[in-house]
């Protein structure tokens, strides 16, 4: 008897008891008609504080087809997924969010574009039943990183889609510790295909992302796909420098032509000082930025570590 092809399911969980048995079932209904692939369902769970790893446990007694992971500490929500996605063995993987925001029922249809012969088929979402406000950040985002990024980056995309086993052979032989991964598959250059969906409003659970995780993926993709900050900060600094130059020059002459009526005063100073200041402070930090992304690389420290691993 001929062994089935098999694809991965690949999903994160952090506190979603609410949410697995459901995106269980309805991953299940979406595979049940693909009857000539054998599948894998990797959840890895990020150090869940409430039932979540309980209710994982219980669905992989049930089927050998649910596989998990259990990280012995929360590793943040870039390191966790990717490592999730690093695991699977499919000829083609595919990786959803566990909050049913990322519809489970789109898997036959990135199924059907990757047997035509795409390597990545990813789903966007230019329209959110989400808050308005984080979705319009969202986008001003995709838009200002592509116009400084060196490549043309996939807008609207949060990783949710398919990506063939020869795509992540590369990505694991680049092995970075902390990727931009939406970002690094099109540094590939492969073809992508996009499907476009309406995102849903998360019905149950709180949404993991917050200020600082949205902040650490905005500077992660900008110093892993553009040097315009950094130029930008030198250009300023020599700009500022030539100006100030100049100023001072204009100001000395000022004085010694007008010595009795022209006042230095302290206002202009003061001003001029708080403005260097904060222009330095700014591009110091972009500077931090780009050398904590070195020093990550560099540290070469796991990905994950793990506490537990079932049906592998």
């Amino acid at each position: 008897m001929t062994e089935r092809p098999l694809l991965s399911i690949v999903t994160p969980c952090y506190n979603e008891e609410d949410n697995v048995d459901e995106l269980y079932a309805r991953i299940k209904a979406a595979t049940l008609g693909l009857t000539k692939y054998e599948f894998e369902l990797i959840f890895i769970d990020n150090h869940s504080e409430d039932g979540t790893v309980a209710k994982l446990k219980r669905l992989a007694a049930s089927d050998s087809m649910v596989k998990v992971i259990v990280n012995t500490r929360n590793f943040g929500h870039i390191r966790s997924p990717y490592y999730g996605i690093l695991q699977s063995r499919g000829l083609a993987t595919i990786y959803l969010a566990s909050d049913l925001q990322d519809p489970p029922e789109m898997i036959p249809e990135f199924i059907r574009y990757w047997e035509e012969g795409y390597k990545l088929v990813m789903a966007t979402k230019p329209e959110s039943k989400g808050s308005a406000w984080v979705h319009a950040l969202r986008k001003a985002y995709y838009r200002f990183l592509d116009g400084i990024s060196d490549i043309t980056l996939l807008a609207d995309s949060t990783g949710f889609g398919l990506y063939d086993r020869e795509v992540l052979d590369h990505v694991r032989q680049i092995d970075d510790p902390y990727p931009y991964l939406r970002g690094l598959i099109c540094e590939l250059g492969y073809e992508i295909k996009t499907i476009p969906f309406t995102q849903p409003r998360r019905l149950r659970g709180i949404s993991k992302n917050n200020l600082y995780t949205l902040y650490d993926i905005a500077m992660l993709g900008v110093v892993s796909h553009s040097k315009v900050p950094i130029r930008i900060a030198a250009f300023t600094g020599f700009a500022l420098g030539a100006i100030s130059l100049v100023l001072a020059f204009v100001f000395l002459v000022l004085k010694v032509l007008f010595w009795d009526s022209f006042p230095l005063g302290i206002a202009p100073l003061a001003i001029g000082l708080f403005f260097l200041f904060g222009i330095q402070l700014f591009f110091i930090g972009i500077l931090g930025e780009y050398i904590a992304s070195i020093h990550t690389y560099v540290q070469r420290r796991p990905v994950v570590v793990e506490k537990e691993k079932i049906n592998f």
